[in-house]
Formats: C-alpha cells, structure tokens, sequence
C-alpha cells in the first residue's frame, strides 16, 4: 500500500489546488517588463533583466515561449530558459513585502 501524501508550500497550493496558471507573456523590452498574465485574471510584473539569458534575448526570441506543465511555468527553447510560476509568485511576495517595510519605515 502507497501511504504517500503531497505536502505543498503555501505557493505549491495556490498553484496545484486553486489551479492557478500562466495564461499568456507580454513583452516590453524598453521598459524592462514582463506580463505574466494569470489564469485568475491578475498580471504579475516582472524585471526581464531579471534573467541574465531573457535580458540578451531579442523581442523574436522573448516570444518564442511555450508554456509548460500545464501553465506552471514558461519554456524558451531558443534561449534554453525555464522560469516557474512558483518563481513569479514568490518575487512578487517578496516585493510586496519589501513595499510594506519601506513604508514603515518613511
């Protein structure tokens, strides 16, 4: 018998039980910004210089992408590149966190 049990993080559970997923990438290199476009309607931001290998990609490579394991995360084949749902959220925690300290602090 196989007493063996999933134990998500509190991310892993919003992504794995809520069903949460990458819909779509939106791209613009001028500004520094990658869209991530969420399965709940919510867009994520973030640094594409974030990345050492997006940050040298150009807008054709950027746009090459296939998303994988059902939307969890993003696969760029030109660039060998793979980035996680998991990976977004948690930057994007840890920025807000950032975000409520720095306003303790003013």
């Amino acid at each position: 018998m196989n007493s063996f049990s999933n134990e998500y993080d509190t991310i892993e559970k919003l992504i794995y039980e809520e069903g949460l997923k990458i819909n779509a990438l939106h791209f613009h290199p001028d500004l520094d910004l990658m869209l991530i476009v969420l399965s709940n309607k919510k867009v994520l931001q973030w640094a594409i210089s974030s990345s050492l290998r997006l940050g040298q990609a150009t807008l054709e490579q950027l746009h090459n992408y296939r998303l994988i394991g059902k939307g969890a995360g993003v696969h760029w084949p030109d660039l060998d590149e793979d980035l996680s749902l998991k990976g977004f959220l948690k930057e994007e925690i840890d920025r807000s966190l950032r975000e409520i300290k720095s306003a303790r602090i003013v």
